[in-house]
């Protein structure tokens, strides 16, 4: 999909990718890509994991570039259409880099040949798999630590009437100067080391506020505390959300507690009933994790574009030249803090959904009853066993006989994929219909 004119089809024009491939080694990699033709010409799983990683990275660049460099003015001041924008290609992405990892662990159980992939790069990190997956849980256990650590001490430093003593910008400053470098960069090209650039590639970085008639569309994006500390929150889901995802790749075929899991296939509840702690191992059940995390991580993401752009961007700059945002620029100073976070946003944001029956917004009020409702209806699901379900069944059918109206077939609870599935399908579509409602009340209703 990604290289079609590049390479050789069904012509002898353009390279082999076979031969490119084959001869790609390095000193420390012994086989190198040998065999990896062979896996992406004969398993459609490898070829969708591959393209699905790239278009969902690609669904995020474009969800960041839309609003950064609007691709005509009116669009940057309609207020609803940048945060839809945003908000459903960073969903799209979210999904795809998880189907990445569902079609890898696929082909890992139903399309990989060992004996294909002996000592090639593939076969190489499945045998480093132990010391690859105890890094990255290392890292996420460092930045899960670190970054909410630094929250828990603002919001105990609030609490305590310390705010010298907290991490912000006016008392213990965490600077993002790597950002700060990036924007000036940017600013800076134009004229120098881009002499033929007229201005900035995007207002985000800096220069003139970019506005029609008085709203504002894109202006410098200032950057502080609360942006390094909510991006190390960032980096802390996106890096459990593909711990969870390799982990089920790197482990589909087999591992310590489960040798055979090749056999068992890609979806299993567990590796029978004389064997306790194996439920939740199969490929199956990290893709089922891994979607919980994604919906954490895409979430977060989310809410920090949503304040971060009514605080320190959207809004209206008179003709005298005075700006005036939509909160005030609050967000330098309450995002210092998770009861920042749920007071001043989304306790102080969602009195418009809240307060919408009546108005011409009520049905994202109804919206956003009814996703909470939904999203509710999966813990039914997802906190409760397969057993449970059938015992309490069982009570029914007999309180039917009882009555002399035994159903003809016999019902049977869910099993506990099946559970498991529609659990999170509920789960996901409860939380986007919830967090959808919640910003469009809002954005209409001040944007």
């Amino acid at each position: 999909i990604f290289a079609g004119h590049m390479y050789r089809t069904n012509w002898g024009i353009g390279h082999s990718m076979k031969e490119i491939l084959e001869a790609h080694k390095g000193p420390l990699t012994g086989e190198g890509h040998k065999g990896l033709y062979e896996i992406l010409t004969t398993s459609w799983h490898a070829q969708l994991a591959i393209n699905l990683a790239m278009m969902g990275s690609l669904s995020i660049i474009v969800a960041h570039h839309m609003y950064a460099m609007p691709a005509y003015p009116y669009i940057g001041i309609d207020y609803p259409t940048q945060l839809t924008c945003f908000t459903h290609h960073m969903w799209i992405g979210g999904f795809c880099v998880v189907g990445a990892g569902a079609h890898a662990s696929i082909f890992m159980v139903r399309d990989y040949s060992p004996i294909q992939s002996y000592n090639n790069l593939l076969d190489r990190v499945l045998r480093h798999r132990d010391a690859i997956i105890s890094h990255l849980n290392w890292v996420c256990i460092f930045l899960g630590m670190h970054s909410f650590g630094l929250y828990i001490h603002n919001d105990t430093m609030r609490a305590l009437g310390r705010p010298q003593d907290a991490f912000s910008d006016k008392a213990i400053q965490l600077q993002p100067i790597f950002a700060k470098w990036i924007q000036s960069v940017h600013v800076l090209a134009p004229g120098s080391t881009a002499p033929n650039a007229l201005a900035t590639s995007s207002y985000a970085f800096g220069g003139d506020i970019v506005a029609v008639n008085g709203k504002i569309a894109m202006m410098p994006i200032p950057l502080g505390t609360a942006d390094f500390m909510v991006h190390h929150i960032h980096a802390f889901t996106i890096h459990v959300t593909v711990l969870i995802l390799l982990k089920g790749t790197l482990f589909a075929r087999s591992s310590r507690l489960i040798p055979d899991k090749a056999n068992l296939g890609f979806r299993f509840p567990c590796d029978g009933p004389g064997r306790g702690g194996t439920c939740q191992v199969s490929a199956w059940d990290h893709v089922f994790l891994g979607l919980f995390w994604m919906y954490n991580c895409i979430s977060v993401v989310l809410f920090h574009f949503s304040w971060k752009m009514q605080s320190d961007v959207w809004g209206t700059v008179s003709s005298a030249g005075k700006v005036s945002h939509i909160t005030g620029g609050n967000f330098a100073n309450s995002a210092l803090t998770v009861n920042g976070w749920l007071r001043d946003f989304l306790w102080s944001q969602a009195s418009q959904v809240i307060q919408s029956y009546g108005s011409a917004l009520s049905a994202y009020g109804l919206i956003f009853l009814g996703a909470h409702f939904i999203w509710a209806f999966s813990l039914m699901f997802l906190f409760s066993g397969r057993g449970y379900w059938q015992e309490l069944i069982e009570s029914i059918v007999w309180a039917h006989n009882k009555l002399k109206l035994a159903p003809a077939i016999q019902p049977r609870a869910l099993s506990i994929t099946h559970g498991r599935a529609a659990g999170l399908a509920h789960y996901l579509l409860g939380g986007i219909g919830t967090t959808w409602s919640f910003f469009f009340a809002r954005i209409i209703s001040v944007g």
